[in-house]
C-alpha cells in the first residue's frame, strides 16, 4: 500500500459522511496516473501553490489601493487567511481539509489589480463580461504552465467558481471556502480600516462589537464557533443571532468604508485606467505577449486583454500605463 492509498484509507475513516473523498474525486479533464504520495487534492493543493499566478497576489490590492504601510492585506494574505479560517472549519466538521485548502488557495488566482475596483472596470469595458470567480477557473484551466493549466480536480475548479456569486459549490468544502472568505473579508478590512484611520474600534456599534467581539481574533472566533456548533447534515449554519449581528456588520463596513470616499477615493482613478490599457491593446493586440496574440486569435481579442490585464499586478499595470501614455523625460543630444 502506497503512502496515497493509506491517506485514502484514513480519509474513509475519519471523515464524516458528507466529506469529498480524495479516491472519489471525479477526476481531472486530462487524466494522469496517480502519485504515490500525495492524494489528488494535495496535488491540486501543490499546484496552485507553486504557481505563477500564486505569487502574483502578493502584489494585487485587497481593498486599499497602494497603501503605505507593511501591513495592510494584499490579495495574497487575504488568500493565507482564508485558508486558514476554511481549514479550521473544515477539521472541526470532520471533511476534507486538503480540498478545502485547494480551493482557498486559488479562489482569487484571477483577480484584476486593484480589487473589485479593477474587476468592475473590466466587465465594464469587455464584450465578453468579466468575473474574477470564472477568471480564476480559466488560469487553473488554460493560462497557467505556458497555456496547459494547472489540470486540478473537477472538485477543486467547482470550489473555485462557485466561492462568491451564482451557484452553490457541489461540496460541502467549497461551500465552506465561501463563508471562509465572508468571515475573512469583513474581519481583516477593519483590521486595515483601522490601521488606514477610516475609522476606530469604538466607532462600530456596541450591539456587534458586545456580543461577536472586540477584536478581529474575538469575532472571527465567534462566527466560526457559530458555524461549527450549529452546522449539520450537510449545511452550514450559524445561530440566527450571530447570522443577522454577521449582516449588519458587514452593511456597517459597505456604509463606512466600502463607500468611504477617503478610504476608496484612489478607486475613482480605476475605470479610466483600466479603460485606457484596455483600449489600447484591443486596438493593438500585437503589443501583448505572444501567447496572448494566440488565444485573441482563437478566442477574440476582448478575451486575450481581460486575461492579460487580469493577470497584471498593481505595480506591472502602472508601470505598463506609464511606459504607453505618460511622456518620458529625454535629453538633447
Amino acid at each position: 500500500m502506497t503512502v496515497r492509498e493509506r491517506t485514502e484509507a484514513l480519509e474513509e475513516k475519519i471523515l464524516c459522511e458528507y466529506a469529498a473523498l480524495s479516491k472519489n474525486s471525479k477526476g481531472r479533464l486530462r487524466p494522469e496516473e496517480q502519485d504515490s504520495i500525495r492524494t489528488v487534492y494535495q496535488r491540486d493543493r501543490d499546484r496552485i501553490l507553486h504557481s505563477k499566478s500564486f505569487r502574483r497576489l502578493k502584489h494585487k490590492t485587497q481593498v486599499f489601493l497602494s497603501p503605505e504601510g507593511d501591513h495592510y492585506r494584499t490579495r495574497l494574505t487575504h488568500t493565507l487567511e482564508v485558508s486558514q479560517i476554511a481549514r479550521t472549519i473544515a477539521r472541526a466538521l470532520e471533511v476534507n481539509e486538503d480540498l478545502t485548502e485547494a480551493i482557498a488557495l486559488g479562489h482569487d488566482l484571477g483577480h484584476t489589480p486593484f480589487g473589485h475596483a479593477g474587476e468592475r472596470a473590466l466587465n465594464e469595458v469587455a464584450n465578453c463580461g468579466f468575473h474574477h470567480y470564472e477568471q480564476s477557473v480559466r488560469v487553473v484551466e488554460i493560462l497557467e504552465k505556458n497555456g496547459q493549466g494547472l489540470n486540478l480536480t473537477c472538485e477543486v475548479k467547482d470550489g473555485i467558481n462557485c466561492h462568491t456569486k451564482g451557484p452553490e459549490a457541489s461540496t460541502l468544502e467549497g461551500r465552506i471556502v465561501k463563508i471562509a472568505d465572508r468571515i475573512a473579508y469583513i474581519n481583516h478590512d477593519i483590521d486595515d480600516a483601522i490601521r488606514a484611520g477610516v475609522l476606530s474600534e469604538n466607532d462600530i456599534p456596541s450591539e456587534l462589537t458586545d456580543f461577536l467581539g472586540h477584536t478581529t481574533s474575538g469575532r472571527i472566533n465567534s462566527l466560526v464557533l457559530s458555524v461549527v456548533d450549529n452546522s449539520n447534515n450537510g449545511q452550514l449554519i450559524m445561530d440566527d443571532k450571530t447570522a443577522k449581528a454577521f449582516d449588519d456588520l458587514h452593511q456597517y463596513m459597505f456604509d463606512y468604508v466600502y463607500t468611504n470616499s477617503n478610504a476608496k477615493g484612489e478607486e475613482k482613478k480605476v475605470p479610466d485606467f483600466i479603460a485606457r490599457l484596455f483600449f489600447h491593446f484591443r486596438k493593438n493586440p500585437n503589443k501583448m505577449p505572444e501567447e496572448l496574440q494566440e488565444i485573441a486569435e482563437k478566442e477574440g481579442v476582448d478575451r486575450a486583454v481581460c486575461d492579460y490585464i487580469a493577470n497584471m499586478t498593481d505595480h506591472f499595470a502602472i508601470g505598463l500605463y506609464e511606459s504607453i501614455f505618460i511622456p518620458k523625460n529625454w535629453k538633447m543630444l
